[in-house]
């Protein structure tokens, strides 16, 4: 019997952005949250997204996101950024560019991740709650878990 065990990470991220859609009833909710973390210079990179909702949760997240809603013209990190700096809602090889709304960088939630694949989450991430008590510029990249080395000889060695 083979096992498969996966590791178990979670990273602090700025929400700095979503997506909407339709409702069956209608109503505009959210889709997914658009989720940032700082380089070393301070540049907020996007990272991913986090879309696994409840459909009452995604309605509630429009009202809780409302007061987050980056005024006309205002300066964004994401919006006409060019610091090199990683950003949503570029063409893909799967299809054109996706619109967004940007919001004003200040929440910070946990999310519990896969891996990381260069500067980005592997797979779409799971909002585990609210981080009130921490600071957007203390998302960084180094509180990312880095995977051990190993080298392959190393795995057929014999002992």
């Amino acid at each position: 019997t083979q096992w498969k065990v996966k590791h178990h990470r979670t990273a602090d991220v700025v929400v700095a952005g979503m997506r909407t859609k339709q409702a069956a009833s209608g109503e505009t909710v959210v889709a997914s949250l658009l989720l940032g973390i700082h380089d070393e210079d301070g540049h907020l990179h996007y990272v991913g997204g986090a879309s696994s909702f409840t459909a009452e949760r995604r309605r509630s997240l429009i009202a809780d996101l409302h007061p987050c809603s980056v005024p006309e013209g205002a300066l964004h990190p994401w919006l006409g950024s060019n610091s090199g700096a990683r950003v949503p809602g570029l063409a893909s090889r799967w299809g054109g560019p996706k619109s967004w709304t940007p919001l004003i960088p200040k929440l910070v939630a946990e999310v519990a991740y896969d891996q990381m694949e260069g500067l980005r989450f592997r797979h779409g991430v799971n909002l585990l709650r609210w981080r009130p008590d921490r600071s957007p510029q203390s998302c960084t990249f180094s509180q990312l878990e880095s995977p051990a080395e190993t080298h392959i000889e190393a795995l057929f060695q014999s002992t």
